[in-house]
């Protein structure tokens, strides 16, 4: 029984990591590329949900006004999420026909959005967080896929372009193997969904968002449960900053974690393979597979101990663990950061690990998501 659980326990986070990506990534060789399409001027509403974005909100409108891509109608919504600060009156001072202010009391995230988009007047709706900067192209390079009839949704490239020195190096690298995962599924025709920083969705396939899931997920698979594809856009890239705080990657990972399980077993019919055929064994693979994969590592070990005296490999494998856990350790307790750079992402690898694992235990236990606050994760 002990052989039983400790293969399991390796084989499926494997799969997850590393069997999955890779069988894809083959998947996709063999396919032909897909030509990029010119964008079609196309009447937009660009919705910014903020809560306390004082620091950011000027230099997110102008990102959004400096856009080379010419609509044929353009709104920016500007929704502020019972914000304390000078969110609205820095936002106020732009006095542009084409902003829409939104001093909305304090109701969440979702409620927000859902909001933003009663009063939204585009075909086309586009979402982004108030913390990120866009390049003068991405507006263009998310709208071009439109031109094609089929494409529900669309998404960009979150990219942080000066990594820390500690834990945001681990997120970094983390951002660069997503990406590389969307752009095979994206070949292989099978994106699961879209990153909330920048996602765009046809109008009509909008659906209200429940108030405990992830937003981004939620909206962006707003798109196949209507028949349409999902097309992840790697040109389109936005900037973000990085977090060394472990109490904040922890938190990080837990509420991301925590509420994908919880928007998964809202739209628990895409995971059926014999309605939605690859794109339910990719979503099942991407995002539930792995998300329950980091439990497993507890069940691993102790299986492993119990192995001990049966063979050489399974005294290497437990080494080999307890090394890893290590190394992960000491990269997290090097406040100096002069250690080598393999200490602070295994460092960043065991606190991801270990805020998804209580994420499962606690969907498990009915926990839901709390109030958004970007603040927290900072």
């Amino acid at each position: 029984m002990a052989e039983i659980i400790f293969w399991l326990s390796l084989l499926i986070p494997f799969y997850a990591y590393i069997g999955f990506p890779l069988g894809l990534a083959m998947m996709a060789a063999f396919k032909p590329r897909q030509i990029a399409l010119a964008p079609h001027p196309q009447s937009i509403s660009i919705i910014v949900a903020a809560h306390n974005e004082e620091r950011h909100i000027e230099g997110k409108i102008k990102s959004l006004l400096e856009q080379d891509y010419l609509p044929s109608a353009r709104q920016i919504i500007i929704a502020s999420d019972g914000s304390t600060d000078d969110t609205i009156a820095l936002a106020r001072t732009f006095n542009h026909p084409d902003i829409l202010l939104l001093d909305l009391p304090r109701q969440g995230k979702q409620a927000t959005l859902n909001t933003a988009v009663q009063y939204a007047s585009g075909d086309v709706l586009v979402f982004t967080d108030a913390d990120n900067q866009w390049f003068p192209s991405t507006l263009g390079a998310l709208m071009a896929p439109f031109s094609d009839t089929a494409v529900g949704a669309t998404g960009g490239n979150m990219i942080i372009s000066k990594p820390g020195h500690a834990l945001s190096q681990g997120d970094s690298l983390y951002r660069r193997y997503e990406a590389w995962i969307r752009r095979a599924e994206n070949q292989t025709g099978c994106t699961v969904a879209l990153d909330g920083a920048l996602l765009a969705i046809r109008r009509s396939l909008f659906q209200a968002i429940p108030s405990d899931v992830n937003d981004d997920f939620f909206i962006s698979t707003c798109a196949p449960a209507a028949g349409k594809r999902l097309v992840y856009v790697d040109a389109a890239k936005v900037l973000d900053e990085g977090v060394d705080e472990t109490n904040k990657q922890f938190s990080r990972r837990l509420r991301v974690t925590l509420g994908g399980l919880q928007s998964l077993a809202c739209r628990k019919q895409l995971m059926n393979p014999l309605r939605f055929g690859g794109y339910a064994v990719a979503l099942l693979s991407h995002k539930l597979i792995r998300r329950l994969a980091p439990l497993l590592l507890i069940p691993l070990i102790l299986s492993n101990l119990a192995l001990w005296q049966h063979h050489g490999f399974y005294q290497t494998a437990l080494l080999c663990q307890i090394a890893a856990y290590a190394v992960a350790i000491v990269g997290l307790l090097d406040h100096t950061k002069r250690l080598p750079k393999p200490f602070r992402l295994a460092g960043y690898t065991l606190i991801s690990l270990s805020g998804m694992a209580i994420a499962v235990i606690q969907f498990i236990f009915g926990k839901r998501l709390k109030m958004w606050n970007p603040q927290q994760n900072r």
